[in-house]
């Protein structure tokens, strides 16, 4: 598809240390007010007017949980898990989030997914390593696939089958479930870059324990009766419609988002097709789809290049675009994706997703970063954006969307991790690792049309749960990161070195599922596999909750 029109300005966001939060209603600056002398007495027996009250400034960082009596919770700073403990075997932390069930199976990889079929039963899906990896050698995979978990009762998960076509058996980032039409989608991500261009779809209405494959098709080369892109699409990331009709892929190869038709399920077809190159050195990488189908949340991947971290007045790319999708959800011929507005900010990069979250009435998205101010986390990386004072990892920040050609800035989702004050503290906790050591990467709400928690994955800092009932405040209320594991299983991503037979700090990088009837948080770490997670009592859901299978 051609590209509409030039990218609209955009305002950079800049970290400086103090101002960072940007809780304010202008999305970076927080004012104190400072108060004139009381004013005199106009009248006998009358007291002084009291001084105007200063506004508080926002918190840099959001406020850290109270824990339970019995949880494990973190001794050091928020997130942080020191050196010392990564060297004697990390043995795990909790607040206020219990391990009920676990499925280690062969490990996992970016992404997973759950269901709850009409027959009363849930499942839980989630991706794996390919069975070949980087380097071209054989894996070692006993079941390769996406292994489909029977979590009805999440205290004794059981593996029922494994799903081996092309998408399945490295699905990446693209894995998901619609509820709506009762279906399991994914694209052949095959080692992020490798993959192909085919779609799988799969029905889960009879019994998700044994989904029933509608669909393993070829998209955007002809053979499914579609479109033809420039390039043959790949897979890597992806996300389905709310109404389940349109599957869209984040191809970061060919630097596009494809739509794909699945309004027929046995017969998917490319409809649409959006290229990212005219907006500058940017690619393609996860999105969302607002409800009524007709805007898309797509990111814009950019990371620094050399000097530009250290220069305030450089280009920012990174960020998101909010496209109109009308033409895709209309099947207009021909369709095209419009931009509709496009921001960026200079204290993140590799900008890994979106959601669209109605919190206290009013439109949000959520948008997630994998990479740090300075590029991915490694620690070349790192002491780069310690020398500038911005964030080193990458976190999730929410925005106000209420004006969708002027996204405002409400909060950010800031540890004591991501603190540039905090960042030369955290030096030794990731010598000699590399691409991602602390960070966000996944988030999920618990009901898009009415947020109300926010649960986020962080590679090492494990998967932590925020209050976003006020999103210019969020604070968190749980956490959980898993005991360490000594080494990496067949089906696990997890690249980080680690010293023989000690156990390192997981990767926790996909996205997870609230539970609002078992008030169970169910998500996937890469070493650790599948987690069934239990809140603790008066912890969520809120009173303001609703359920919804509607979180990402």
């Amino acid at each position: 598809m051609r590209f509409q029109g030039r990218l609209p300005a955009v305002a950079t966001v800049v970290a400086a240390a103090f101002l960072a939060a940007c809780g304010g209603g202008d999305g970076g600056t927080a004012v104190l007010a400072f108060a004139p002398p009381p004013s005199l007495p106009t009248g006998i027996g009358e007291p002084p007017a009291p001084p105007p009250v200063a506004e508080v400034p926002p918190p840099l960082t959001v406020p850290k949980a109270v824990c339970a009596e019995g949880d494990v919770p973190e001794s050091a700073l928020q997130g942080q898990v020191p050196a010392a403990m990564r060297q004697a075997g990390f043995q795990g932390f909790s607040c206020n989030l219990k391990l009920v069930g676990q499925f280690e199976g062969e490990g996992g990889s970016w992404s997973s997914a759950s269901f709850r079929d009409p027959g009363g039963r849930t499942c839980a899906y989630y991706a794996t390593a390919y069975p070949v990896g980087f380097d071209g050698k054989p894996r070692g995979r006993v079941n390769p696939g996406v292994p489909v978990i029977d979590i009805t009762d999440p205290a004794r998960p059981w593996r029922s089958m494994s799903l081996a076509t092309a998408a399945m058996l490295d699905p990446w980032e693209s894995l998901r479930v619609n509820a709506r039409r009762q279906l399991l989608l994914a694209g052949n991500g095959r080692n992020s870059r490798l993959g192909g261009p085919e779609i799988d779809v799969y029905d889960l209405s009879a019994d998700c324990r044994t989904p029933q494959l509608l669909a393993n098709m070829e998209v955007g080369t002809g053979k499914d009766g579609g479109i033809q892109p420039a390039q043959g699409p790949k897979g890597h990331e992806g996300n389905v419609s709310p109404d389940g009709l349109t599957y869209y892929i984040g191809d970061i190869e060919a630097r596009r988002y494809h739509a794909v038709d699945i309004t027929n399920s046995t017969r998917p077809r490319m409809v649409a097709s959006f290229d990212m190159a005219p907006s500058g050195l940017v690619t393609s990488h996860g999105l969302s789809v607002s409800e009524d189908g007709k805007r898309a949340y797509v990111v814009s991947v950019g990371a620094p290049q050399p000097g530009e971290v250290l220069d305030h007045d450089a280009q920012t790319r990174n960020g998101f675009l909010i496209l109109d999708t009308s033409e895709v959800q209309a099947r207009v011929p021909d369709a095209q994706m419009k931009v509709i507005s496009a921001t960026t900010f200079k204290d993140g990069s590799v900008a890994q997703h979106t959601i669209p979250v109605t919190i206290g009435g009013k439109p949000h998205l959520v948008m997630v970063d994998e990479g740090g101010s300075a590029g991915l986390s490694d620690t070349a990386a790192v002491k780069l954006a310690c020398e500038a004072k911005m964030a080193p990892y990458p976190m999730a920040r929410i925005y106000d969307i209420s004006d969708e050609k002027k996204p405002v800035l409400v909060s950010k989702l800031m540890l004591e991790t991501h603190d540039p004050a905090n960042c030369y503290k955290l030096l030794p906790d990731i010598a000699g690792l590399s691409t991602f050591t602390y960070g966000s990467h996944y988030c999920s709400v618990d009901n898009r049309s009415n947020g109300t928690a926010l649960a986020c994955s962080h590679f090492n800092s494990g998967m932590r749960v925020f209050d976003i009932r006020n999103p210019t405040r969020p604070k968190e209320i749980a956490y959980f990161n898993p005991a360490g594991a000594t080494s990496t299983p067949a089906g696990s991503n997890h690249l980080q070195p680690r010293a023989a037979g000690v156990a390192s700090p997981d990767w926790c990088a996909s996205r997870a599922d609230f539970d609002f009837d078992r008030k169970l948080l169910t998500t996937m770490c890469q070493d650790n596999g599948l987690l069934m997670l239990k809140f603790a009592q008066n912890t969520w859901p809120f009173a303001q909750s609703t359920p919804s299978t509607l979180q990402n």
